[in-house]
Formats: C-alpha cells, sequence, structure tokens
C-alpha cells in the first residue's frame, strides 16, 4: 500500500463542532489496520504500547528514529489520518522538539500529542511554539494535541486541579497547539468548564467514569482515546492462549469471532 499524503485539514475536520472523535490507541501497522478496517475515522498511536512492541519499557526510552520508523509503517499501512503520541518530543531543548515534529509531518504524520508531564507549564508552551514554527518555516501544518498532566500526576487536587488545567490549556493555546488533552478528568461538570474556558476541542481519556458519547458531544467534548488499552487487551488474550498451548491443550479458548490468516494477510494485499 502506497504512503498517503498529510492530510491535516481532514484531521482537523474530525474535530469540528458537534464531532466525537474516538480514537483506539494503535502501536504498528497491523493494529492501526485493524482499527482502520472497524470504521476507525483516524489513528492515534500509544506511546505505551509503540515502546512495548519493541522490547522497550515506556517514558521516551524508545530512540526517536524506531518512533520515526514505527510512525512511517503505519502511515503506509492506512488511508485515514495519523496522530502520534509524541510524550515530550524526544528531544532536550524546544528547538530538538520542533525538528521531530517536522520530520513525523515529512512522513505524512498529521497530527502529535505533546506533554507537560511533570515539568513547569512553559516547557511545553516554548515546545508548541517553536513546534508551530517550525512547521510554518517548512510550509507543513499539524494538529498539535498539549496533553495536561494536572489531574493524572495529582499535581494539583480538587477545584485547584481544575483551575490550574484551566490556566494552563490557556497558555499552551497562546502557544500555538490545536487542542487540549486531559487524562483523568471525567465529571461532566469539569469537562463542560473546561469546553467552556478553553477555546479549543477537548480530548479525555475512556474510563469507566466518563459519560456516554452522547452527553459527551452534548457537553462540547471533541476526542476520547483510550491510551495502551488495546495493547493490554491483545497481550492478555495472547498471554490466556500461551498458557493453553503450552499446557499441551490444542484447542483454542477464545470466545467471539476470531480472525483469520487470509483476512488479517488482505488487510496488506
Amino acid at each position: 500500500m502506497s504512503p498517503v499524503p498529510a492530510d491535516t485539514a481532514r484531521f482537523r475536520a474530525l474535530h469540528a463542532p458537534g464531532q466525537l472523535l474516538i480514537l483506539a490507541n494503535a502501536w504498528d501497522a497491523v493494529s492501526a489496520r485493524l482499527v482502520e478496517s472497524l470504521g476507525g475515522a483516524a489513528i492515534a498511536t500509544s506511546s505505551a504500547a509503540m515502546a512495548w512492541a519493541q522490547g522497550i519499557p515506556d517514558g521516551e526510552r524508545l530512540s526517536f528514529d524506531r518512533v520515526l520508523a514505527a510512525s512511517r509503517d503505519i502511515v503506509r499501512a492506512v488511508r485515514v489520518p495519523v496522530s502520534v503520541d509524541f510524550e515530550r518530543g524526544y528531544g532536550t531543548s524546544a528547538a530538538e522538539v520542533a525538528a521531530n515534529v517536522c520530520r513525523l509531518a515529512e512522513v505524512g504524520v498529521v497530527g502529535v500529542n505533546l506533554e507537560d508531564g511533570a515539568e513547569p507549564p512553559e516547557v511545553l508552551a516554548e515546545r508548541l511554539s517553536a513546534a508551530r514554527e517550525a512547521l510554518r518555516r517548512a510550509g507543513r501544518d499539524m494538529f498539535l494535541n498539549a496533553r495536561i498532566d494536572v489531574v493524572l500526576r495529582h499535581i494539583s487536587e480538587g477545584s485547584q486541579a481544575l483551575d490550574e488545567v484551566v490556566r494552563r490549556a490557556k497558555r499552551y493555546v497562546d502557544a500555538g497547539c490545536d487542542g487540549v488533552f486531559v487524562p483523568g478528568l471525567s465529571k461532566a461538570e469539569e469537562l463542560a468548564r473546561v469546553v467552556e474556558q478553553v477555546p479549543v476541542p477537548l480530548n479525555v481519556w475512556a474510563a469507566p467514569t466518563l459519560p456516554a458519547p452522547e452527553q459527551l458531544r452534548a457537553l462540547g467534548v471533541r476526542r476520547v482515546s483510550v491510551g495502551p488499552r488495546l495493547a493490554l487487551t491483545a497481550l492478555s488474550a495472547a498471554r490466556r492462549d500461551a498458557e493453553q498451548v503450552l499446557a499441551g491443550r490444542w484447542a483454542p479458548t477464545f470466545e467471539g469471532t476470531k480472525l483469520t490468516y487470509p483476512e488479517i494477510n488482505a488487510w496488506f494485499a
């Protein structure tokens, strides 16, 4: 399958008012093709799952060149837009992060998540600004999604946490982000406040406490992602089956409709 051109406009349209983009995060070409075969409108990666697939722990321990190669493989495998979970940008300076973002754009990636993690918010703001300017100079565009880890890392609690989320979100918007991702945020009243006070699309995690899609649309949430959930589910199923095989039990124990060799092979024909 030939590579698809970068199509950021198409990806941006999936975040339009009234839309709810649901992303079942992939980690390699075959998992991305699986999501696309089920009607996924776009592919987003999981940094954790991508690292595990290459025998590396999560947390930017995978080299950027390997992230780039895996991202290129995913872009080649699907026809829908691809966004990459880019952690802190795989660089030590804003300029290096910006250069890495541009290299992803060159292979057809149309979006990235950049996170603030435990660092001061001005660090991510600088990286977003540098990435936006570098893309502009290169004549390219990309959906920059700023991940705010205040709730996830318990940097603040209660109403102070939400105040800090909004404060950081506005700062990142000023720096050039196109959306904000707040993992751990799930209460309807909290979602409504961020949507009301932050002028870019809100992305949340698909936690069990998250409202149903219809309510999320009504609240104005534009995007939901699942992180490494699919990879964990796949590995859990593989472990169960491996236990059976290693115990000499030849009949598969998998419940439900199994994928077949011809079906998966045909995805790449």
